[in-house]
């Protein structure tokens, strides 16, 4: 069985909105995906949400190994 060791947010937990890099668009919920570097830039990140992280499989940045 897969456990998971995020705690659920309660109703008075702040939530993160932002943009969805899966679906192009604002969503609330959002999750860091990936951060990436550039070797003279300032690199990058994506970001996802609940329904775009559980379609494509997605870990969160801060949940991966």
């Amino acid at each position: 069985m897969h456990e998971t060791t995020q705690v659920q947010a309660g109703d008075d937990t702040p939530r993160a909105s932002g943009w969805c890099s899966w679906h192009s668009g604002n969503a609330e919920g959002i999750r860091l995906i990936t951060v990436y570097e550039q070797g003279s830039g300032s690199g990058g990140h994506l970001f996802a949400c609940g329904p775009c992280r559980k379609e494509h499989g997605l870990v969160p940045f801060a949940d991966q190994p």
